[in-house]
């Protein structure tokens, strides 16, 4: 059933004028779905660079309080309770379970998101062009990423004739039906054997993959979802041992390992968010804020990995590629 999470409207939103009261700094809310880790820390430093640049001074005019939900739904419920504590002026949010978790959670706050990857569908907003209520934000990807993931997998790794798509149903976008149905739909059309593999804890994800791994042909395409980001140092590391060809969303895999990544670039993501939040903070509403659809992606290589797998990765690939990491 499409859940619709449109509360509150703009009557409803408690905004304050910038500089309306010089001695009350304004309060901002970041919530992240991951883990702590170098690229969040960077994307979090760009976010606050790129609002600085737009006068908002933390710690003097602007207060931003920053927390991490792990991919964990009881971490998801202390965050979104601590967050709702702060009384926020505007809140950053990361993901799409994240997201749902903090509107049905009530508050008066203005919510911008980020790493929603079909918001209309998933019910947390009636239209991209003009969304209802108190949500607005950046999607991270479409739908039709599932298929380019697996023509990249089938390039890289041409001997690949059964391919996983790896994600867990609590996190990912539609419980993984946003990117299940294209990638399914790919494989026949590449002439690979595709499915779905569903982990909801550290250890299936080892059995999923042990179990990938179990006949040669085997590979799979890691969904964008925060408990696979929670877990990504783990699911390299076993597609490694494993001997597992693989994509993956993120950058951050390629640089701890993975073989290919293919997906948006975070840091600018959050980046680009601050244009939002400042509008937000100066009294827009988010109904006047159209959904933001990215538009470039960033394809990272791995050489050393792809050696370790014992592929040679075409030339093409690597001179397609954004970024080789050797």
């Amino acid at each position: 059933m499409r859940r619709r999470l449109l509360l509150g409207g703009a009557a409803a939103l408690s905004l304050r004028a910038v500089g309306s009261d010089a001695a009350q700094p304004r309060r901002l809310a970041v919530l992240f779905a991951v883990k702590p880790s170098p690229e969040y820390n960077a994307s979090l430093a760009a976010f606050e660079q790129a609002l600085a640049g737009r006068g908002w001074r933390k710690d003097d005019n602007l207060t931003i309080d920053v927390h991490w939900s792990t991919g964990d739904a009881q971490h998801r419920r202390e965050a979104i309770a601590a967050v709702l504590a702060m009384a926020p002026d505007v809140v950053l949010v990361q993901s799409e379970a994240v997201t749902a978790a903090m509107m049905e959670a009530g508050g008066r706050f203005p919510v911008v998101f980020l790493h929603v990857a079909d918001p209309v569908r998933s019910g947390l907003v009636g239209g991209l062009a003009r969304p209802e209520g108190r949500l607005t934000g950046l999607t991270n990807t479409t739908p039709t990423m599932a298929a380019k993931w697996l023509q990249l997998l089938r390039e890289a790794a041409p001997g690949t004739r059964r391919v996983v798509l790896l994600f867990n149903p609590e996190t990912a976008a539609v419980r993984g039906a946003v990117f299940l149905d294209p990638f399914l739909a790919a494989g026949r059309t590449l002439g690979v054997t595709t499915s779905s593999a569903e982990v909801r804890s550290p250890g299936e994800i080892d059995a999923s993959l042990a179990s990938l791994a179990a006949s040669p042909g085997g590979g799979f395409v890691a969904a964008p979802d925060p408990f696979m980001a929670s877990n990504s140092t783990r699911i390299v590391e076993q597609a490694a041992k494993l001997h597992l060809p693989a994509v993956y969303p993120y950058r951050y895999y390629a640089a701890q390992g993975g073989l290919i990544s293919y997906g948006v670039d975070n840091v600018e993501l959050y980046r680009q968010s601050a244009d939002y939040v400042d509008r937000l903070l100066r009294g827009s509403t988010p109904a006047d804020l159209p959904i933001q659809q990215p538009t470039r992606f960033r394809l990272t290589v791995n050489l050393k990995a792809a050696r370790g797998l014992g592929l040679e990765l075409p030339p093409t690939l690597v001179a397609e590629a954004d970024e080789v990491l050797e």
